[in-house]
């Protein structure tokens, strides 16, 4: 007999993970996969300054981290000419969404987002019993127009929006997510999701100081992608002092571990290592889009560091790609809800993992179609 006093809501979800990891799939599969390129991490490996700092901190790890990330939100304030309250440090973009939603969703609220965007947000919002409210996406991007006009339609407290966006690593330009935030109602508290705004053309991003006159922007950014601490769990948020005071309130204050501040600041502070990563990720995306022309397949515009691929049929038919593909030992992800599924989603790589997709996709292909 199980325990019976959960709340109703929690005894009523479904125990789920958002993304079922390369991990789990190499345990059913008993073998690792040869190539690793589904979970847009950044296979180009962080800085070797920042091995040099973890290891060295290593020897300090009986330390409990500094609840208040200082060192950290000093060195992002310095990097992003912001001021130093207008930071937050959390475990990674997931975490900073779940304190987010916690701040402003109970049950019944009323969340928009886009119809397949980033899953982990919905994920958060099911689990404080918020009412998830989609807009389809429109040519593969999300409509930030039919976002703003369903916050106002429903008079929803928060909306997320991101640019570069997952999964189809489509964007728009710093003009238009001005646009979008003039247009939701300052009632609603806008979440801009910018995870991989290092990868983007120049003119992507706002500046970093664009909307701290506004309470109702918070911006999300990662140490998990270009800068490659996936594994350590660090991302930030920007906002208007007043509201990224918020998450003091409620945040895990010994969440980011001592390592973990330690390599962020070490990857900031080598911009050399990123600009080498960031050229490496443009022509990983040059090689994937060549493979998949070649295959008679179709990418993508990408400004992340994945590139979404049409497979050219329904989703049923991408499902077999990916299926073939990680029986055949490569590791690929492919966006969840229809008319996005009918791709696959391949992160930048360096060339012996490429090569290996390479190899095998016109075996899955053929798997596929056969």
């Amino acid at each position: 007999m199980g325990f019976s006093r959960f709340t109703p809501l929690v005894a009523g979800l479904p125990a789920t993970i958002p993304f079922v990891g390369p991990e789990t799939q190499e345990r059913q599969r008993g073998r690792p996969f040869d190539a690793r390129i589904g979970a847009n991490e950044s296979a180009f490996g962080p800085s070797p300054k920042v091995v040099e700092a973890m290891a060295e901190a290593g020897k300090e790890a009986w330390k409990y981290c500094d609840a208040e990330n200082y060192q950290l939100k000093t060195a992002l304030s310095a990097h992003l000419g912001v001021p130093y309250d207008a930071v937050a440090v959390g475990e990674g973009i997931d975490g900073l969404l779940g304190l987010i939603v916690r701040m402003i969703v109970e049950p019944g609220t009323p969340v928009v987002t886009s119809l397949g965007a980033y899953p982990t947000f919905n994920y958060h919002v099911a689990g404080f019993g918020g009412r998830l409210v989609t807009v389809p996406y429109r040519d593969d991007h999300e409509d930030w127009q039919a976002l703003a006009e369903t916050c106002r339609r429903e008079d929803a407290p928060l909306v997320y929006f991101a640019n570069p966006d997952n999964p189809m690593g489509s964007f728009v330009d710093a003009g238009q997510v001005a646009a979008f935030v003039d247009a939701v109602p300052e009632t609603t508290m806008v979440v801009l999701d910018e995870a991989y705004g290092e990868t983007a053309p120049v003119g992507t991003l706002p500046a970093a100081d664009a909307f701290l006159d506004r309470p109702n922007v918070i911006r999300t950014r990662t140490f998990s992608k270009a800068y490659g601490l996936a594994g350590m769990r660090v991302g930030y948020a920007i906002g208007a002092p007043d509201t990224i005071r918020t998450f003091d309130k409620i945040r895990n204050h010994f969440g980011v571990n001592r390592q973990g501040q330690i390599a962020a600041q070490a990857a900031l502070a080598d911009q050399t290592h990123l600009k080498s990563v960031v050229d490496a990720v443009a022509e990983a995306r040059e090689r994937i889009a060549e493979i998949a022309r070649d295959n008679g397949l179709t990418p993508l515009p990408s400004a992340t560091n994945f590139v979404t691929i049409d497979c050219g049929q329904d989703g049923v038919f991408a499902k077999n790609v990916l299926t073939a593909l990680v029986e055949s030992g490569v590791f690929v992800r492919m966006p969840g809800v229809a008319p996005l599924n009918r791709c696959i989603r391949v992160s930048a790589a360096p060339k012996a993992e490429l090569d290996v997709f390479a190899e095998r996709l016109p075996a899955a292909l053929k798997a596929a179609r056969g």
